[in-house]
């Protein structure tokens, strides 16, 4: 068998592909593909025709869009089950990972964690506007994510799902800033869920730091 993922080391959604193979336990190899780096190269457009990441190929079959991604990774490979067999806690982890893409990625990342924190990090100066604007929309995200999240150990009920991984990917760089960690803190259904996920193996392994 072979398994390869393609994608940039710090995008979200090549973490959560990651998040999803290490919750299953698939061994893979990891590809790096720059999508901000100039021309992207014409062998990845042949996979991914918009020339974002992730991609996947396995034994010679290409699959991109995340969602797409997780969810045959789930299929097709033993390990524990990252999609809930009871119709409602399935629909409730699709509508989750609905809301974390619509909603969630542009402010806690592009806009909180990019501005709040990576920025800083390289010695630029983050814009405060875009960074209060991130936090105002954070807010209202968060709010609709403590309402959909059950009162179980995780987001769809007592096991991990891709839910989970989808929002814990983003959350991991949106709970480093310490204004966004506030906004999480006064959310005792993510906090308590955060502080659950923070500890997964899988987060860690797929830790990708801090651009230099």
């Amino acid at each position: 068998m072979t398994l390869f993922l393609h994608g940039y080391r710090y995008s979200v959604y090549v973490r959560i592909a990651r998040l999803a193979m290490a919750e299953k336990g698939v061994a893979y190899e990891r590809v790096e593909v720059n999508p901000f780096a100039g021309e992207i190269p014409a062998a990845y457009l042949a996979l991914h025709p918009f020339g974002r990441v992730p991609a996947l190929v396995h034994d010679g079959f290409g699959l991109y869009e995340t969602g797409a991604i997780v969810r045959y990774i789930d299929r097709a490979f033993p390990g524990p089950a990252l999609q809930p067999a009871d119709t409602r806690r399935l629909a409730r982890m699709d509508q989750i990972m609905g809301v974390v893409d619509a909603y969630a990625y542009w402010p806690l990342v592009r806009q909180v964690f990019v501005h709040d924190v990576v920025r800083p990090h390289i010695g630029t100066a983050g814009d405060p506007v875009e960074l209060e604007k991130g936090l105002a929309s954070s807010a209202k995200v968060l709010d609709a994510l403590e309402s959909l999240a059950a009162s179980d150990k995780w987001l769809t009920g007592p096991d991990l799902s891709l839910a989970d991984l989808h929002l814990g990917a983003m959350i991991a760089y949106f709970a480093q800033s310490r204004r966004g960690l506030e906004l999480l803190g006064i959310r005792p259904r993510l906090t308590a869920w955060w502080e659950r996920m923070a500890q997964r193996p899988g987060l860690a392994a797929t830790d990708p730091g801090l651009p230099s």
